[in-house]
């Protein structure tokens, strides 16, 4: 099997001159671009690097720092050595770097500079670290610079024999329910997130995508669609702001956007209150937006086709234990089962279960599980929790869904966020689906708060749209009006809705601040 390493080399020999990645700053007005005869260059240069510094086959490197040409040289340089690459989340504390070290042992650590002098002031509490080295120069730190190391060293391949069963990556998951698990993939995942991207968005070599997620994260696989097929990613760093978004989509020509539903709904906003106007800037080329992440309002779908009414549009489902994004998509030719998450992907199985490991009848909520190549191999040093979530191929996402009659999946809801509720079962996501066609909601979540009387209550907490008005008498009337008793909160909060980087909703934050009767500004 080939691996993302072998891609790139490829690329290099097929598209020398074609343009590999763009990485767009709005605030310093810089723009780099690198071809894909440059940019394996710069990973072969980072691999001898390594292992000049002996990192061998098998070794870890960590790498911390922001999306950028730069970090995916090294993210693919690392694993061209044959070691594991453990990227590690730019928000992590220095305890939440110590904690990832502590577990993944790297004999490398690799930072931009912007995060040398932290990482320099916590080396004695990363015992394993044989090198450090900041990839531009870093002051008064001690670290070696990574750009300087290269230019002494050859651009030719370390020719490492490396198969699709090997492992290269190491992910620790955001930590939102309790301390980061580690993730453990081998190459074939990677492999399998370049086929899936490539397949469900109809990849072609000319194709540009605006790439704006966290590269530390699996989200990642979004990008490898234009590796396989040796098109351009388009890194937008420094601020994602509707405007920059929308600028960038218009001078780029891309044609590819992956949006999560928070940016989705800042620009949908700037569109609705009249401070962008989507008709100034050229978006002819953009042929295709898609979405996931969490499930996806079907409303925002909507209001986003009204502005884009020829713009196709998909949604896609993974989870970093499957490898991150494609286990599903809906497909563009679906666009009237835009709620769901479609139908298993390429290479990809998924079926839906009871407790007892049964498969559910159409219409009958269960487990999702799912079966593939893109599967992890297990949670590092945690074979109890690997056993657990995976039973004989077959992972436990966690998920609950239902198929509906044609064989899409619909996503009920998260298994740990159930809320029963005088012994009826709700599913918060479906609560947030209604709230959030309400014109004046921008972001929403629901929450199970304990409750002596019911077991549960429902909690909404909403974010509205800003500079609009809503009060607690309007939404419960709404509420009143669009869901059944048992599903209508029992209390709704006005504030700011946390998620993650990934865009996931940080229910767990939520349920610290409002899981103890504190409610304030509640019906």
């Amino acid at each position: 099997m080939v691996t993302v390493v072998d891609l790139v080399a490829r690329n290099k020999r097929m598209y020398p001159d074609s343009v590999a990645y763009v990485e767009v700053r709005p605030v310093s007005k810089g723009r780099t671009e690198i071809t894909w005869a440059g940019f394996n260059e710069n990973m072969n240069r980072i691999a001898q690097v390594l292992i000049a510094k002996g990192v061998k086959k098998g070794m870890k490197v960590a790498l911390l720092g922001r999306n950028s040409i730069d970090w995916l040289a090294a993210f693919f340089g690392i694993m061209a050595t044959g070691a594991w690459a453990i990227p590690l989340n730019f928000r992590f504390t220095d305890e939440d770097i110590k904690y990832s070290v502590n577990i993944g042992e790297p004999s490398a650590f690799i930072c931009d500079e912007e995060f040398a002098e932290r990482v320099s002031a916590i080396r004695a509490d990363l015992p394993t670290v044989n090198a450090f080295m900041s990839i531009t120069p870093s002051n008064q730190t001690g670290m070696e610079c990574l750009k300087s190391l290269m230019e002494k060293v050859s651009s030719e391949s370390p020719r490492v024999e490396i198969s699709g069963e090997d492992e290269c990556a190491l992910y620790f998951t955001s930590g939102t329910t309790g301390a980061p698990k580690a993730v453990l993939h081998a190459h074939k995942s990677l492999i399998v997130a370049c086929i899936t991207e490539a397949t469900n968005h109809e990849w072609r070599y000319g194709d540009r995508q605006l790439m704006m997620s966290p590269l530390y994260h699996l989200a990642i696989g979004h990008l490898l669609g234009g590796l396989i097929t040796g098109a351009t990613n388009i890194l937008l760093t420094e601020l994602i702001k509707p405007q920059i978004v929308i600028e960038t989509l218009a001078k780029e020509k891309a044609t590819l956007v992956f949006l999560l539903v928070p940016w989705a709904l800042d620009i949908l906003g700037c569109f609705d209150r009249g401070e962008l106007d989507h008709n100034a800037y050229d978006l002819s080329s953009l042929r295709l937006v898609h979405m996931g992440a969490q499930p996806i309002p079907p409303a925002l779908i909507k209001k986003w086709k009204s502005y884009f009414p020829n713009m196709a549009y998909d949604t896609t489902y993974g989870l970093s234990e499957g490898g991150g994004p494609g286990v599903s998509h809906v497909g563009v030719q679906d666009e009237d089962k835009i709620g769901s998450i479609g139908k298993p992907s390429l290479i990809w199985d998924v079926r839906i279960v009871r407790e007892d490991g049964t498969d559910v009848n159409i219409d009958e909520v269960g487990e999702l599980v799912v079966k593939g190549s893109g599967v992890m191999k297990g949670y590092y040093k945690n074979p109890e929790a690997t056993a657990q979530i995976i039973d004989r191929g077959w992972l436990r996402t966690g998920d609950l869904g239902r198929f509906d009659k044609d064989g899409f999946i619909y996503i009920v809801d998260r298994k740990k966020d159930l809320i029963i509720c005088g012994g009826e079962n709700v599913y918060p996501v479906e609560i947030e689906a209604t709230l959030q066609r309400n014109p004046k909601v921008h972001d929403v979540a629901v929450i199970g708060v304990p409750d002596e009387r019911l077991g549960e209550v429902i909690v909404a907490v909403v974010q509205p749209v800003p500079g609009v008005d809503i009060t607690l008498a309007e939404m419960a009337a709404y509420c009143e009006e669009n869901l059944p008793r048992y599903k209508r909160p029992r209390q709704v909060i006005f504030s700011d809705v946390p998620r993650s980087p990934t865009g996931k909703l940080e229910k767990p934050k939520l349920r610290t601040a409002y899981g103890r009767g504190e409610l304030k500004g509640s019906t």
